[in-house]
């Protein structure tokens, strides 16, 4: 017997200076945990198949980065720092506690910045999809979508030809939102490319449990790049995935639903025996 996934409800929650997220929450409102979902420069939609998928399973709430799809930015909101803090008071503007944060690309990135921010213990376990946040190790670097063009993206980002866009097929309103997604993506991490330097001499204070999750065909952020980036961690699990590239859980959903679901259950321990 399968399950249907929640209905999906979209709103804007106001929450300080000026700045308001526009998010997806599926599940039940009443619910105090779950997942937050954090997406990469390929905007919210990247997202969307694997949230219906998780929500079947526990509350998800996906947001879309201030600038993206569209969404209005307040100018001070200019780096990954910032939106991690907007995240944590989201956290706690929503009531969410011992919340699974799963990040793709940048927006792994910005859940091992909320990590390091969370003096208030919200964060449970993250859970990271082919993420940038550390620098790469020379001669590995991280590809710049708007430096080599949407068909080389699609080349380095996906393993299987079936999922990689053409750019032929796509109306000038979705050429114009990926276009200003790009421009989104650079004012929070372009400068150096989808990197802070001195991120992983600080990620030995991520206290939480870490899955990282890298698809083994992954020209985005190289898998070479992600082995690198779970030993950064003291508390890591990584875990390659198989005939996949910079999204995984575009790919092989399953898998990284199986994974997950691993992971989880190892944190949280056996079920006490029955007396």
């Amino acid at each position: 017997m399968t399950t249907s996934a929640p209905a999906s409800t979209t709103r804007v929650i106001d929450l300080r200076d000026g700045l308001s997220i526009t998010l997806q929450d599926l599940g039940d409102p009443g619910v105090t945990t779950g997942v937050l979902m954090l997406h990469g420069g390929a905007g919210p939609r990247s997202m969307g198949g694997f949230a219906a998928a998780v929500s079947r399973h526990a509350r998800v709430v996906v947001p879309t980065h201030p600038g993206f799809d569209g969404t209005p930015r307040p100018e001070w909101a200019d780096s990954v720092a910032d939106l991690a803090v907007a995240y944590l008071d989201l956290l706690d503007e929503l009531g969410l506690r011992d919340v699974l944060v799963a990040g793709s690309s940048v927006g792994g990135w910005i859940a091992a910045e909320m990590a390091l921010r969370d003096t208030g213990r919200r964060i449970g376990r993250l859970v990271l999809l082919g993420a940038t946040g550390i620098a790469p190790e020379p001669p590995l670097e991280f590809a710049d979508p708007a430096a080599i063009g949407p068909v080389r993206t699609g080349e380095l980002a996906f393993h299987n030809p079936a999922f990689r866009p053409d750019p032929a097929t796509l109306g000038e309103e979705q050429k114009a939102v990926m276009a200003a997604n790009q421009r989104a993506l650079a004012v929070y991490a372009g400068d150096p490319f989808c990197h802070d330097p001195k991120l992983r001499g600080r990620l030995h204070r991520v206290t939480v449990p870490v899955l990282v999750l890298a698809g083994e065909q992954d020209g985005i952020a190289p898998f070479a790049y992600q082995r690198t980036l779970a030993s950064a961690f003291p508390r890591a699990t990584f875990r390659p995935v198989a005939e996949a590239g910079h999204f995984p859980h575009i790919e092989q959903p399953q898998v990284v639903l199986e994974a997950i679901g691993a992971f989880a259950d190892a944190e949280r321990g056996p079920e006490p025996a029955p007396h």
